[in-house]
């Protein structure tokens, strides 16, 4: 006998059966617009582009004309599978076993979208409100966000669209729904540091100049104190070496350069340039300890290049959002979440611009990972927090 769903459960399976890995649709916008233009949204589908990435599709759908209005962002794009033979059933069919639901996506971010989907509706079954909400879904959230949030936010705001309050239902849970909100973001910069040298042979080391050599100066520069030691709101600023590469498949060639990449998540001590500027500081004194450590006459030649744009730091300090929201969680879960600002980037970064915004939805410790999966409970538990938001931040009764 087949196992009854929850409506939550129900709209999951369905978008997880839409295959949309970034950048394709897959149906799940489709199937959204259906959804919802059934419970009285005005539906738009929009398709942005941009040079060197794909065309992607974007969602907006709003219902009511008055105030306040709440957006739920999210995004309907995931990302691939990896080895389909390592998952224990199809990722792309929703399976439920011993309650819980598998598949890519159940957790980043299908899940959140059936639940507010699901809360939507059973809201809108119980009340005429005078407010409005809308649905900014975007299907470019784990490609290069190019073509989506960012976009659609601007054609939005250009067509007159404003918002009082934002929820982006990212799994940002670490191990039961209802343990934090996420208020803010700390700021992440990437960039990539290479080291030029003069290839030769290495038995004659003395008519080369090994970048590897420099490069271990540069990037022990670069880690070797904190950048800071945190702040009120936001931990402190970390940062990564992700990949250190010279290209050389030779053993007996001293490579001509050393190329390394790196991360860092930066609190509000920092902005974009104050980051930048203390990198290439550290770089620039780790050259000149090498020229001093080695006798050379000139310091290590370097250059710096940043990769992609810099994602700001932000807090969200909006009461009304915040207590609303706590409210609703202590209301279902029976305690109150921790504020937290930890964690990667997400589309809240663009949306911050335009109205308050945090991020809540379910647990992530399966997404992106093979047999990625969300319980069922948790889904019914969101929902449910997502009702009495929406139940208390209208004043309904």
């Amino acid at each position: 006998m087949a196992q009854t769903l929850s409506p939550p459960a129900r709209y999951l399976r369905d978008l997880i059966r839409c295959p949309s890995v970034t950048p394709n649709e897959g149906g799940a916008l489709s199937y959204l617009e259906d959804k919802l233009g059934t419970l009285g949204f005005h539906v738009e589908r929009v398709t942005f582009s941009d040079h060197d990435t794909p065309d992607v599709e974007n969602l907006y759908a709003r219902l009511g004309n008055g105030a306040p209005h709440v957006m739920f962002a999210g995004h309907t794009d995931v990302v691939p599978v990896g080895d389909t033979d390592s998952w224990s059933s199809d990722p792309f069919a929703g399976e439920v076993r011993n309650g819980f639901m598998y598949g890519r996506g159940a957790v980043d971010m299908k899940g959140g979208i059936a639940c507010f989907l699901s809360a939507v509706e059973a809201f809108l079954s119980r009340h005429d409100f005078s407010g409005s909400i809308s649905f900014l879904i975007t299907g470019d959230e784990e490609g290069p966000s190019v073509n989506g949030t960012d976009k659609l936010l601007k054609w939005a705001a250009e067509k007159g669209e404003t918002w009082d309050a934002a929820i982006v239902g990212e799994p940002s849970n670490p191990e039961a729904v209802g343990d934090v909100i996420k208020s803010g973001r700390r700021g992440s910069l990437s960039g990539r540091v290479t080291v030029h040298g003069i290839q030769g042979h290495s038995a004659y080391p003395h008519l080369a100049d090994n970048p590897v050599r420099g490069m271990v100066d540069l990037l022990d520069a670069l880690l070797a104190e904190p950048f800071d030691q945190g702040t009120e709101q936001f931990q402190p600023t970390n940062l990564e070496v992700t990949s250190v590469d010279v290209g050389n498949p030779a053993t007996n060639v001293i490579p001509a350069e050393a190329v390394a990449g790196f991360n860092v998540r930066f609190n509000d001590t920092w902005d974009g340039e104050s980051m930048k500027s203390e990198i290439i500081r550290r770089f620039e004194a780790g050259s000149v300890a090498a020229r001093i450590r080695t006798g050379k006459k000139e310091p290590v030649r370097f250059s710096v290049e940043w990769i992609g744009r810099v994602s700001p730091v932000f807090l969200t300090r909006d009461d009304m959002l915040i207590e609303t929201l706590s409210e609703a969680i202590a209301g279902v879960t029976g305690s109150r979440p921790q504020l937290t600002t930890g964690g990667g980037t997400s589309d809240a970064r663009f949306i911050k611009d335009y109205c308050p915004v945090v991020e809540f939805g379910l647990v992530g410790q399966t997404m992106h990972q093979v047999n990625e999966c969300t319980s069922l409970d948790d889904l019914d538990c969101l929902a449910s927090i997502y009702g009495s938001f929406l139940e208390r931040y209208f004043a309904v009764s």
